[in-house]
């Protein structure tokens, strides 16, 4: 369950029951604390997951990451080399080549920049210093 989605209904519920406002600002503070490091309890959590999938010595445990990487790797290489490389020697050939195929790069880059840490919480972790 996602606890930061909480905050704010609660902290408009706190605005109706809880008249002092320096009560309220620390009570609202501390659930944002407490949301906080339950987020970071369950990153960590994640992060303990992936490393004992990384040393599992089965390839079904530990090469799914690698595998959804490789073909990431192949549709951007397919799309930004492949496709174009093979459209231009068709077309110096003289050959009509049927429609390619396109891949949704949108989706693919979403996948791929999340399998490389590259995300938005990861930025915001570096920011923040929690992170080298």
């Amino acid at each position: 369950m996602n606890l930061l989605a909480l905050i704010n209904p609660i902290s408009t519920l706190l605005d109706k029951w809880i008249p002092d406002a320096d009560e309220r600002q620390k009570l609202a503070h501390e659930l944002a604390t407490m949301a906080e490091q339950h987020a970071q309890a369950r990153a960590l959590g994640q992060i303990e997951t992936n490393k004992a999938e990384a040393q599992h010595r089965s390839l079904w445990v530990a090469g799914w990451r690698p595998a959804v990487g490789w073909v990431c790797a192949a549709a951007l290489g397919w799309h930004y080399l492949g496709a174009p490389v093979l459209l231009f020697v068709a077309a110096l050939a003289g050959l009509t080549l049927p429609p390619l195929p396109v891949f949704e790069m949108d989706t693919l880059l979403t996948v791929l920049l999340g399998l490389l840490g590259l995300g938005g919480l990861r930025t915001v972790e570096k920011l923040k210093g929690v992170t080298k």
